[in-house]
């Protein structure tokens, strides 16, 4: 299973459009457009097909925890003032 299948799969079952994916990417400051995007779900045999490669779908895993889970809160424990 290529890297593409994964992202059309998440897509699917997530029920998430272009523009929904380029915020998805722009939380960990991955910038892609709309029709770029688009080229990742075109099959290999169609014009502008565009490879996922390793770091857009890290990029993207790591913008869906942000988005579905909200950002990482600081686990350092405060002190109390004294």
């Amino acid at each position: 299973m290529s890297n593409n299948d994964i992202l059309k799969k998440l897509r699917v079952a997530l029920q998430l459009r272009d523009d929904e994916i380029v915020k998805i990417l722009e939380l960990v400051n991955f910038k892609i457009s709309k029709s770029e995007v688009n080229d990742l779900f075109r099959n290999e045999d169609q014009p502008n097909f565009k490879k996922c490669g390793d770091q857009i779908l890290r990029n993207f895993l790591n913008g869906l925890v942000i988005h579905l889970r909200g950002p990482k809160e600081d686990k350092k424990p405060r002190l109390p003032n004294i």
